[in-house]
């Protein structure tokens, strides 16, 4: 007996809690692909973002969870954007940004830090925003000035970012315009 080919097929309706959760699980997937080793040019260790043990640096892996955030924010809202209520796309984007501190606390943040890392949080989208909406490059060099910590960065690094951010983006907005956001 041969076994068919099964095709992934998305949902084609879903909920504001569940998208919300699906949503929390890339967000993990794409962060531990942005800090681990690869060939994605963007790895902590490849941007010399690792302590004196060369671990990656603690700052920078938060801001890297920050932009990793965002940009599946943003995917998701280009994807809905005249498609779905806003306050059905306020849940969802608020079930996703809820099961990654949930997670967050599950993997030993203490939750009396959550809000200070809401509050950053909330701080860097509305300047990665301001720079989407400026241009690729000042998305990028926003990024990079918050994961380095320095004013200014290299060419190459922003544009690795910047590649990074449509990476993550792109694909998940044209996943999420096949689906319809259901109350």
């Amino acid at each position: 007996m041969t076994e068919a080919i099964r095709e992934f097929h998305p949902p084609q309706t879903i909920t504001p809690e569940n998208l919300g959760d699906d949503l929390a699980r890339l967000v993990w997937e794409s962060f531990s692909d942005f800090v681990s080793e690869g060939d994605n040019g963007t790895a902590l260790s490849g941007l010399g973002l690792v302590d004196l043990k060369g671990e990656p640096d603690q700052r920078a892996v938060e801001e890297a969870l920050i932009f990793v955030m965002w940009a599946h924010t943003r995917g998701t809202q280009q994807a809905f954007v005249g498609r779905a209520p806003a306050d059905r796309l306020k849940r969802t984007l608020d079930a996703m940004h809820s099961a990654v501190f949930e997670d967050m606390v599950e993997n030993g943040t203490p939750q009396a830090q959550l809000p200070f890392f809401e509050q950053r949080v909330g701080a860097r989208y509305a300047e990665y925003h301001a720079g989407a909406a400026d241009s690729d490059t000042s998305l990028g060099e926003a990024v990079v000035q918050y994961l380095t910590g320095r004013p200014k960065s290299e060419a190459p690094l922003t544009l690795a970012i910047t590649e990074r951010a449509v990476e993550v983006a792109g694909p998940l907005r044209d996943y999420l315009e096949d689906i319809e956001l259901i109350p």
